[in-house]
């Protein structure tokens, strides 16, 4: 198959000149079998494996991905047995609403803490890399168990905003 030749510039040199360099040496008292390829190498200035590569490629036939398989009339056709790894789009879609719809959800909950309890929340909860208990005590200037008894507060506001402005949310 030529569709994934010619990316490199041996590659080119070979696809436009392997044919022709061909039949000239299968002229009068050419080589074969593997003198060939490397006649056309010499002559290329390309290696015999790249030879005998673009060689199978321009002297194979190239197949259709919705040729039918069988005379059996199933219509199935290679494109059916191919099978990727990546979600589909509508998965990718709706992945990409859930996100936007949560973010809504807890930016909108947010409003409900104070100051203290939202600099908590973001710090122990919102970010990678949470801070401990005991350094966000230090910043604040109160206890490590102030700081859980404020994030506990703050979790169960968060919980009860959520719920009353999203009542399907109750189930989870």
């Amino acid at each position: 198959s030529i569709v994934r030749g010619g990316t490199s510039s041996a590659q080119k040199a070979l696809f436009f000149n392997l044919r022709r360099l061909r039949a000239r040496l299968a002229q009068g008292d050419a080589p074969s079998g593997l003198a060939v390829y490397r006649e056309i190498s010499r002559a290329l200035g390309v290696s015999e494996a790249d030879v005998a590569m673009m060689d199978s490629r321009l002297s194979g036939s190239d197949t259709s991905l919705n040729a039918p398989l069988g005379d059996d009339g199933s219509g199935n056709d290679r494109m059916d047995f191919l099978v990727s790894d990546a979600p589909l789009p509508d998965e990718v879609a709706g992945e990409a609403i859930d996100i936007e719809r949560r973010t809504d959800w807890l930016n909108s909950a947010l409003g409900v803490l104070n100051e203290r309890e939202l600099r908590i929340i973001r710090e122990r909860r919102l970010r990678e890399e949470g801070a401990t208990l005991e350094a966000l005590g230090e910043r604040l200037g109160i206890s490590k168990e102030r700081v859980r008894q404020i994030e506990n507060r703050a979790i169960e506001k968060l919980r009860s905003a959520l719920i009353r402005e999203n009542p399907e949310l109750a189930v989870l």
